[in-house]
């Protein structure tokens, strides 16, 4: 059943896929019921999503990272928790396997509509304990004749009697890894990608610090080219540092903690608000900060 006056997603009628479309083209899909193994830490996703000419520019359980699924919202730890997949860092030893992967469901839609949708989900630990319930909503615009928006926002909620510490392996000693939040898995790409942002022309001036945008551009393997630009939609996410990768993978992560832990108090809510430019071709720099804020003022 929907709510009145909303219509379903368009026609993929997959259990658990809803296809957001703009202009008559199918730009992503929402993978709301993952069919997905515990070792990967389930979880809602977009993948594919596509530019208007139909490049794909995300990935999903790719060979060297089979938990990473093109735009997800993933933490590594939570209260011991590995929302993220793969191996858990510990301190002191390193990446290793535990029986600590937790779940992401979806509970209830709220809106579900060709452009917009909205879900409430909880995130459970390995013995089915509710740590967070999140309220998200992913919503599609069109900028122009070679770009759309997607905007992402996520509510967190702690649903214990207890505070919640959100980590990342920086936050244990793994330097530089202060990835966890709304997590972009890039495409493979032909070539060399190329990396902008306000701050600088490459990942070690972005990696790590704070940016009006990042913006990623590379070439599919029919040497199509493409840019995928990200920026914070709100105050809070602007104060969130950037984790960005280029090398072995392309990977861009609004991060929600990076080398100090997250204390969420009982019943508190965080929240985190990205929009992304998916672009057809490459761009400058002026004209990424230009669709940054045209981004911003829609999201």
């Amino acid at each position: 059943m929907h709510a009145p006056g909303v219509h379903p997603a368009h026609a993929d009628r997959r259990r658990g896929v809803a296809v957001l479309r703009l202009h008559g083209h199918d730009v992503a899909q929402y993978v709301w019921e993952p069919g997905l193994p515990l070792s990967a830490s389930p979880r809602p996703y977009l993948h594919p999503v596509r530019t208007l000419a139909g490049v794909t520019v995300t990935d999903a359980a790719p060979d060297s990272h089979p938990h990473q699924f093109g735009i997800s919202v993933a933490a590594p730890d939570v209260d011991g928790r590995n929302f993220w997949g793969g191996r858990t860092f510990v301190a002191g030893h390193g990446p290793a396997w535990l029986d600590n992967h937790g779940t992401q469901r979806h509970q209830r839609w709220l809106r579900r509509t060709n452009t917009e949708l909205e879900h409430t989900l909880e995130w459970t630990g390995p013995r089915e304990t509710t740590l967070l319930r999140e309220q998200r909503s992913i919503t599609c615009r069109p900028v122009n004749e070679t770009a759309w928006a997607l905007s992402i926002r996520t509510r967190l909620t702690n649903a214990t009697d207890r505070p919640l510490p959100w980590r990342t392996p920086a936050a244990l000693g793994r330097v530089g890894a202060g990835f966890g939040g709304i997590f972009w898995r890039g495409p493979a790409f032909a070539g060399t990608a190329r990396v902008l942002s306000p701050v600088g022309a490459d990942v070690q001036h972005v990696h790590g610090h704070t940016a009006a945008w990042v913006a990623v551009s590379g070439a599919d393997r029919d040497d199509r080219p493409w840019t995928v630009l990200f920026t914070p939609a709100d105050e809070t996410t602007a104060r969130d540092r950037w984790f960005v990768r280029a090398r072995d993978y392309l990977g861009v992560c609004s991060s929600l903690a990076w080398d100090e832990p997250l204390l969420l108090a009982p019943g508190e809510t965080v929240g985190r608000h990205v929009a992304a430019v998916v672009i057809d071709g490459v761009v400058s720099s002026a004209t990424a900060a230009e669709l940054a804020d045209r981004a911003r003022s829609a999201a």
